[in-house]
């Protein structure tokens, strides 16, 4: 079973603090999020910053419109730097997301950082192959043009 990797990086001309209120409020992913995927959060979501130990629930349909539950951990927080979910239970073995903010001369650099590892051994090898990579890819070049979208007027 391999780990695989998905880095992306953009430039947002933005302030951190709004950024940053975007990016810790999870209701804001289904702005970002394409409307194939039927993404819902089924967590109740209290206002306020993203912190560690925060749970949070969806339902999502990544291949054929199939249902499927997500949970998520954040499991590390520093305001406005950085923040870490990871899958608990879903359609990953393993999933962890690394979304860091750095300031710079011409706005906040975003990257997000993921390491995954897809079930099934060789068949999830197979699978991502095929299909999974080129789809985790269209989801956050997605999120990328709304990204510029929402923020970079």
């Amino acid at each position: 079973m391999s780990v695989y990797k998905l880095e992306r990086k953009q430039l947002i001309k933005c302030d951190m603090d709004t950024l940053w209120a975007f990016f810790a409020d999870a209701r804001n992913l289904s702005a970002i999020t394409p409307s194939y995927m039927n993404f819902v959060i089924t967590s109740d979501m209290p206002k306020g910053d993203v912190y560690a130990g925060q749970v949070i629930t969806y339902k999502v349909s990544p291949l054929m419109g199939i249902p499927m539950f997500w949970m998520t951990e954040i499991t590390h927080v520093e305001k406005n730097k950085r923040f870490v979910d990871e899958q608990r239970v879903g359609p990953y073995k393993m999933w962890h997301h690394q979304h860091s903010f750095e300031e710079t001369p011409d706005g906040i650099l975003m990257t997000d950082l993921v390491h995954y590892r897809l079930p099934l051994w060789i068949l999830g090898d197979i699978a991502h192959t095929l299909f999974v990579k080129k789809q985790l890819e269209n989801i956050f070049d997605y999120r990328y043009q709304q990204i510029g979208k929402q923020f970079n007027k």
